[in-house]
């Protein structure tokens, strides 16, 4: 811990500058995110899991040395947010390790554990101290009997809203994330009170990719999106907590429109919550971030790819220079030129301050630059011809 403890305040400024100049970061040259997968191993089968992730952990994951040696390269992105996560960070035993080197270098960390035995006080304090400014943790239902059938574990609900009251006890800001799919989509209006019960900064919606074992039948339609978009903006008004729609970057088109329509002319407007800013310091961006455009994600065995829902290799860690691969990887490139974009997206109004989930278009059709399914305007279109 003391690696993370003895950090000057001189340190702490200059973090706080970089935290500012993040939020206007160009992000052909620095992800905005980083997601790390620092293992793959998780007591959970979700049914939606991109990762498929198993009970043990693979022998070949990065090992101590080779991932302070990624989070060294990473740091030279500047001060992006870098994300713990899994499978289950948890798993780990250097992860308070780990995540102090990450603080001394800059990097922002949050971290997102499964509801298991794993997250107790001591270790919530650790990880804590070692500069994690914020939890996240999955609540998919209002009640457990739903949650815990789309986790597979009896006992999650109860189990995750314990750790959420008791990161709040120990001093981090949480966060929330629920993944939208048939089995939750006319019940999310009931969640609204357990968010605000624990006292969360932000609520993310993630609309579900089908990657890993997240199955196209278990997408809501394109209309239902869109329903569900439209109510997001109205609760964005009156709650207490942010609200981010993840893997939806329509929402911001729907955002864009709700606004204009409420404030009439042609008064200059932005995606909701551009340069939101927390007290964590985990603030948001000043534009959208995308698959591999401002995103960033390295798999538990140092694979570089564009998002964990999009799994597409263009590097190893343990190989590659990943600042390298991530400005000039044709991958990432192409991720970046909104202009090769196909279909419906491609001539889009909203193509570039949208750019439809790529993830999800790769899942569908198996091209990553094509339209993206789960967008209103994509399904007309498509019904029209």
């Amino acid at each position: 811990m003391t690696e993370a403890k003895n950090l000057s305040e001189r340190a702490a400024t200059e973090r706080g500058q970089r935290d500012q100049r993040m939020v206007i970061a160009d992000f052909d040259q620095s992800p905005f995110t980083i997601a790390w997968e620092v293992s793959r191993a998780c007591a959970y089968a979700c049914v939606h899991c991109r990762a498929d992730a198993q009970h043990k952990r693979d022998p070949n994951e990065l090992s101590t040395e080779e991932a302070k040696n990624l989070i060294d390269q990473l740091a030279n992105f500047g001060s992006p947010i870098l994300i713990f996560t899994g499978g289950d960070p948890m798993v780990r035993p250097d992860l308070a390790e780990l995540i102090a080197h990450a603080t001394g270098k800059g990097l922002r960390c949050s971290l997102t554990p499964t509801a298991t035995a794993l997250p107790t006080t001591k270790r919530l304090e650790e990880v804590r101290d070692a500069g994690i400014r914020r939890i996240a943790l999955s609540l998919d239902a209002p009640n457990a009997e739903i949650h815990d059938d789309f986790r597979q574990v009896s006992g999650s609900w109860e189990r995750t809203m314990d750790i959420l009251h008791r990161a709040q006890e120990v001093g981090l800001s949480v966060q929330v994330n629920t993944t939208v799919a048939k089995h939750n989509i006319d019940i999310l209006e009931e969640m609204v009170p357990f968010i605000e019960e624990v006292n969360a900064v932000q609520w993310s919606v993630f609309f579900l990719v089908p990657t890993g074992r997240g199955m196209i039948e278990q997408m809501v339609s394109a209309e239902e999106h869109e329903r569900t978009f439209n109510w997001l903006y109205d609760l964005s008004k009156v709650a207490p907590f942010d609200i981010k729609a993840t893997a939806a970057q329509m929402y911001r088109r729907v955002a864009i429109e709700r606004k204009r329509a409420e404030q009439g002319g042609d008064k200059p407007v932005t995606f909701q919550g551009a340069g939101f800013q927390y007290a964590d310091g985990l603030n948001r961006p000043m534009k959208g971030v995308n698959d591999g455009n401002g995103f960033l994600f390295i798999s538990h065995t140092g694979e570089i790819q564009p998002s964990g829902f999009l799994p597409l290799t263009a590097g190893m860690v343990r190989d590659d220079d990943v600042v390298e691969v991530y400005r000039n990887h044709e991958i990432f490139k192409n991720l970046r030129d909104y202009s090769k974009l196909k279909g419906f997206c491609r001539d889009c109004e909203y193509r570039e301050v949208c750019g439809g989930q790529r993830g999800r278009a790769y899942g569908v059709t198996g091209d990553y630059m094509e339209s993206d399914p789960a967008c209103v305007l994509v399904a007309k279109a498509a019904k029209q011809n």
